[in-house]
């Protein structure tokens, strides 16, 4: 049931034109910790931690310190490790610092997910294609500055042409989820 909703979904979004795709000192030594991803850094998305329509971790083990400023009602940097997923098949990981100056250190990935888990498809701090066949940094540098180019409804980036009912529909699909 599951493979036949995401894959009708799949065909959904190609139909419309669309593909499917820190500064903050956080503790002693977080700072100078490289961040680590691989394909086993993506869960099921339900496993992480729901922030209003979102979802976060933190790679390095610090999920609190990537809750408060998820749940922040002003902006702030996400430390290093946050892991923030809106939809399965695409992520954003922010990276130790001075990984990549031109997108505050974010790394943005397109995912293929399946049963088995995830599966890098593409990545990279530009050029990666989403979901909609856009450029992930070209619309998340609408939210860089206080928002950490976290996007959300009202943080200035172009709105997303799914209905709250249609993301929820597609993380509740999440092929790697039991």
């Amino acid at each position: 049931m599951i493979g036949t909703r995401w894959t009708a979904l799949a065909a959904l979004l190609g139909a419309c034109g669309m593909s499917v795709g820190t500064d903050a000192d956080t503790g002693p030594g977080v700072r100078d910790t490289v961040v680590t991803v691989d394909e086993g850094s993506f869960p099921c998305i339900t496993e992480l931690s729901p922030v209003r329509r979102f979802y976060v971790g933190n790679l390095l083990g610090d999920l609190e310190a990537t809750l408060d400023v998820a749940r922040a009602p002003q902006g702030r940097a996400y430390p290093p490790g946050s892991l923030l997923q809106l939809v399965p098949f695409e992520a954003m990981v922010k990276r130790e610092a001075g990984f990549s100056p031109e997108t505050d250190d974010w790394e943005f990935f397109f995912l293929a997910a399946g049963p088995e888990g995830a599966r890098i498809e593409d990545r990279g701090t530009t050029g990666v294609r989403n979901a909609f066949n856009g450029d992930c940094a070209a619309c998340h540098t609408a939210a860089a500055g206080d928002w950490d180019w976290v996007c959300e409804q009202d943080h200035g980036c172009v709105d997303l042409p799914l209905t709250e009912e249609a993301i929820r529909e597609v993380q509740a699909a999440d092929p790697r989820c039991p």
